[in-house]
């Protein structure tokens, strides 16, 4: 008997259909992405659900919250796992949402496509293949969100979307690949570590957060108008590894007494400083003047993070916990 797998359809370049010199949009349905690939008939009985039809810029944390619950619903009534096409825009940051608030041990798998139906060589069908694939795959279980794209399997904590176009588009540093298919088989090197999930009322309005990026003769301005808009947290993607002009340093020490600030790099890559740079606006600096560092976290990922913890109502001291265990993992 085949392992039971549910995939959830949200919208994106994988539903997408049109006529190329016009421009596409989703409209394909789930069941019409399932049956384009009968090979999915010989991995999984698939039950296929169409939840969102939408460009994946509209896709809300609510949304998440939505979809979170819906999975968990599935894997209940017995599913081995759950596949979510995706639009490849935010898909990043959905895998990220998904696995800090779902506690499964079931694979959640989110895949989408580069090339849409009216191109040569579309993606979506070997992507969704894959996906199912590894929803299916025993060993998969315990290893939280992942996504799969373009033969490659990526922890949702390291995923990036590096390409406007190329279907090559997703990477994962520090880390690298979980793993990776080869003639129909998954092939595991590893679990990705430690995983922190956020315990966060499914019905709560998430907490707005300000992401905002130093630039080179940025006057910080906009640092006091996120504040005044009512955000209540700001993430700030700084230079290198954690650095701004003293002027910039000095307002965002004022925001930080107000509400969490949370600096990590406008690189996109590479773990935050701590204890090299020792100048007005280094991170010694703004670490000791009340700022939080993302660790290796980027900029859509820190927001997120932080979004779902001032949602949970967590405080100060859990907030900057959490942040500290993204660079020095507490066991579980």
């Amino acid at each position: 008997m085949l392992p039971k797998v549910s995939v959830f359809a949200m919208g994106g370049t994988i539903a997408a259909s049109g006529r190329a010199e016009r421009g596409v949009k989703p409209s394909l349905g789930a069941d019409a992405m399932v049956d384009a690939v009968p090979q999915l008939a010989e991995v999984a009985a698939v039950e296929a659900r169409t939840f969102r039809l939408l460009p994946s810029p509209e896709v809300t944390i609510p949304d998440l919250f939505e979809l979170a619950d819906a999975i968990e619903r599935a894997v209940a009534g017995g599913a081995a796992g759950a596949v979510v096409t995706h639009g490849t825009d935010t898909l990043e940051e959905s895998a990220f949402v998904l696995d800090r608030i779902l506690s499964l041990d079931a694979p959640v798998v989110l895949t989408g496509a580069m090339r849409n139906p009216t191109l040569a060589g579309p993606d979506g069908p070997a992507n969704l293949l894959n996906a199912v694939r590894l929803a299916a795959h025993g060993p998969a279980r315990g290893m939280g969100a992942m996504v799969v794209m373009n033969d490659l399997i990526h922890a949702a904590r390291f995923v990036q979307k590096g390409e406007t176009s190329n279907p090559a588009a997703f990477r994962s540093g520090p880390m690298g690949p979980l793993g990776w298919f080869a003639e129909g088989a998954v092939r595991l090197a590893g679990p990705p570590g430690p995983r922190h999930t956020v315990q966060v009322a499914r019905d709560a309005a998430p907490a707005p957060v300000a992401l905002l990026t130093v630039t080179l003769g940025d006057d910080g301005r906009l640092i006091e108008r996120a504040l005044e808009a009512g955000y209540r947290g700001i993430v700030i993607e700084l230079t290198g590894g954690g650095h701004a002009a003293h002027w910039v340093a000095d307002r965002l020490v004022e925001a930080a007494r107000r509400v969490p600030v949370v600096m990590a790099s406008r690189t996109g890559a590479g773990e935050m400083l701590r204890r090299t740079y020792d100048f007005k606006g280094s991170e010694i600096d703004l670490l000791a003047r009340g700022l939080i560092g993302a660790g290796w976290l980027d900029g859509l990922k820190a927001r997120l993070l932080l979004t779902l913890l001032l949602t949970a109502g967590a405080d100060d001291a859990a907030i900057r916990e959490a942040f500290a265990n993204w660079l020095d993992p507490a066991p579980e």
